[in-house]
């Protein structure tokens, strides 16, 4: 339910007191910088992965007894009262989720008359039962031969060899979809089956009887194209069999060549968990022995993944080093560190250490003169980089020293503008990745296939070519803005791509516009602020839930979060807000809000993998944000100043 008023009585923030939270909470952030100069928190997706965490060690028979029963602790925990698991703190239940946690608690040794345990086969039989599973948990119930193959759609190993121009291929997909897809590809074609050596088995998670009916595939958009790809679904089914076996095997070496060159060490194929566990599992399907040094990098990198605690585990989807280094720099900076400082100046060598200056990511497909230069958001990932955290981090140096590091600076603005799009907006990690045909495929069920321009990323984008002083009259930031006055939606806010959601899309454009010397009293612009006060809450605090990314769900709102409000004022201030009654009440809530030293309560989550599919709590965004919002508004006051000077 929404709660919110337009009408709060003003409750003006005592500046003693923000700055004394300032003190406390940048002593605090900086205490937790690693040695080598970074920050990396914790990233926690839903039940998901650390189920399939034991689901992997089951399938190959490597049990870990004492760390799966920490997962099994965690898993519990976070079971909902409806029995089943979300894919968000406090959310509806869903049915992929919640088969794949109830079978890694079964395979533990969580009896199936357990209260837990009965609650959520409850809930996902009254869903519709495991036969109603996306098509990702179908596969992986295939595996484990709790469904026939039938149940998932003809997926061939050959579709390695099709070509750009051919309409579904490789290079259609996401990066994430690629690094998913090449190695389950193997395994949709080889179809092994899991050791299981406890013979687990969850079939009392289908309703019964069971017909051919219950395996049908779905049009996943209901379109004719989706209608279409079923037949020839089908049609593949009856000449499968007829595949040359010849062909069969040039087609999995190259894939497996594929994954191999993206092995990227102990960070993992494409430096994400679903992509390490398929190449896991296809290199088990062909045999390679444990200690193939191959397969034992992948086993690692998966295992490194884990998050162990005195009394419970997860599994994380990858690690977010870059991406909370330079948010975190920048909080700092906003708090007064100067750029020389060495606190500062080892976290901008641990940045430029890690630049990505190859010419070998998957973006030369379709961008193949673009000067390389930029960062990916783990550790290491060479062949991904991204322009969002790449636009961040440029931003972080230019603030903390325009000159030292005009070299990577430089670079990164050269690639930024190659990687813009036609339509003028910028994709994370491609360009013109938006196929949309492609969604109509049967295993595009998930809705996470590609990956088009979106408002933040082409913002933060916009936000750093304007800090270093590219003029609006650039082609580039002339399309940009374009694109996201085009964007904006009908009620003034913008959507929040990779964060939640129209609070965080809406904070990103404001901050591009407001480097753009944008009028703010123009209608659009303020139609943006006024949206983003009439969603100020009676405790003067922000919030969305993730909700927000279904149709007719735009309104829902469970709390205020300490992210999001900091996003909602960093907004407005952008805006030119800064003696406004919103901002006054937003920066009392953050004075006010509990905390633990530099890190405020924080248990929604504030981010998104793909909307209403997968979900992430960023550990950090309640650690640095509110300590940029609350500087910012100190340094605005202070300076009697009515918009910031940096991009974001």
């Amino acid at each position: 339910m929404t709660i919110q008023t337009t009408d709060l009585p003003v409750k003006k923030p005592n500046l003693e007191e923000v700055e004394a939270v300032i003190s406390e909470a940048l002593s605090g952030l900086e205490g937790k910088q690693s040695d080598d100069g970074h920050w990396c928190y914790e990233l926690e997706a839903d039940a998901t992965i650390p189920a399939e965490y034991i689901l992997l060690n089951h399938y190959l028979d490597e049990i870990d007894d004492p760390l799966e029963q920490k997962i099994a602790v965690y898993l519990r925990a976070i079971q909902e009262d409806h029995g089943g698991w979300p894919l968000f703190h406090d959310g509806d239940i869903d049915l992929s989720a919640s088969v794949k946690a109830y079978y890694a608690l079964k395979m533990v040794g969580d009896d199936i008359n357990e209260p837990h345990m009965v609650r959520a086969r409850e809930a996902i039989l009254a869903s519709g039962g495991a036969v109603r599973c996306n098509i990702f948990t179908r596969f992986a119930l295939a595996l484990f031969e709790q469904v026939p193959w039938r149940a998932v759609p003809v997926m061939r190993v050959e579709m390695i060899f099709a070509p750009r121009w051919f309409p579904i291929n490789i290079w259609k997909m996401s990066y994430w979809s690629r690094t998913v897809s090449v190695p389950l590809l193997v395994l949709a074609t080889l179809k092994p089956k899991a050791r299981n050596p406890r013979r687990v088995h969850v079939q009392e998670l289908f309703t019964t009887p069971r017909s051919e009916k219950d395996y049908a595939l779905k049009n996943p958009t209901g379109h004719w194209l989706g209608d279409l790809l079923l037949f020839l679904d089908k049609m593949g089914r009856l000449v499968e069999p007829l595949f040359p076996k010849s062909t069969e095997k040039r087609a999995i070496s190259k894939a497996i060549e594929f994954v191999t060159e993206r092995l990227n060490g102990k960070d993992g194929v494409g430096g994400i968990f679903p992509a390490m566990v398929n190449t896991l599992m296809a290199f088990d399907a062909l045999e390679y022995p444990k200690d193939h040094p191959d397969r034992a990098i992948v086993r690692a990198s998966i295992n490194g993944l884990i998050v162990e605690k005195a009394e419970d585990a997860y599994c994380q989807p990858c690690f977010s080093p870059v991406w909370d280094t330079c948010l975190a720099m920048h909080s700092v900076m906003e708090a007064g560190t100067p750029g020389a400082d060495p606190v500062l100046e080892k976290a901008s060598q641990w940045m430029l250490d890690r630049e990505i200056t190859e010419f070998k990511g998957d973006w030369k497909e379709m961008r193949p003169d673009a000067p390389a230069g930029g960062w990916a958001f783990q550790y290491l990932n060479e062949h991904y980089p991204d322009v969002d955290d790449t636009a961040v981090v440029a931003m972080a140096l230019d603030r903390a020293d325009r000159q030292k590091y005009r070299g990577s600076i430089g670079r990164a603005a050269a690639w930024i503008v190659e990687m813009q799009c036609e339509n003028g907006g910028w994709g994370a990690f491609d360009a013109e990745n938006d196929y949309y045909f492609v969604e109509n495929i049967p295993f595009a069920d998930h809705g996470a296939m590609l990956d088009p321009p979106t408002v933040d990323v082409t913002a933060r984008c916009l936000s750093f070519l304007l800090q270093i002083g590219r003029p609006i009259e650039h082609p580039a930031v002339a399309r940009g803005l374009a694109y996201l006055r085009r964007e904006q939606e009908e009620d003034g806010s913008w959507f929040g791509r990779w964060g939640t959601n129209y609070v965080y899309g809406t904070w990103s454009a404001l901050c591009a516009f407001n480097a753009a010397g944008e009028d703010m009293t123009s209608p659009h612009m303020a139609k943006a602020v006024k949206w983003l006060k009439s969603r100020q809450r009676a405790d003067g605090g922000w919030g969305e839930d993730c909700a927000s990314y279904w149709a007719n769900r735009k309104e829902e709102v469970k709390s205020s979060t300490a992210s999001q409000t900091s996003w909602a004022l960093l907004g407005l201030m952008a805006a030119g807000e800064i003696d406004s009654e919103e901002v006054d009440n937003g920066i009392h809530y953050l004075s006010e809000a509990p905390r633990d030293g530099s890190k405020w309560h924080e248990d929604y989550y504030n981010a998104v993998g793909f909307p209403r599919v997968f979900y992430l709590r960023y550990h950090g965004y309640s650690e640095y944000f509110p300590l940029w919002a609350l500087s910012r508004y100190r340094n605005l006051k202070d300076a009697n100043a009515k918009t910031p000077i940096y991009g974001i």
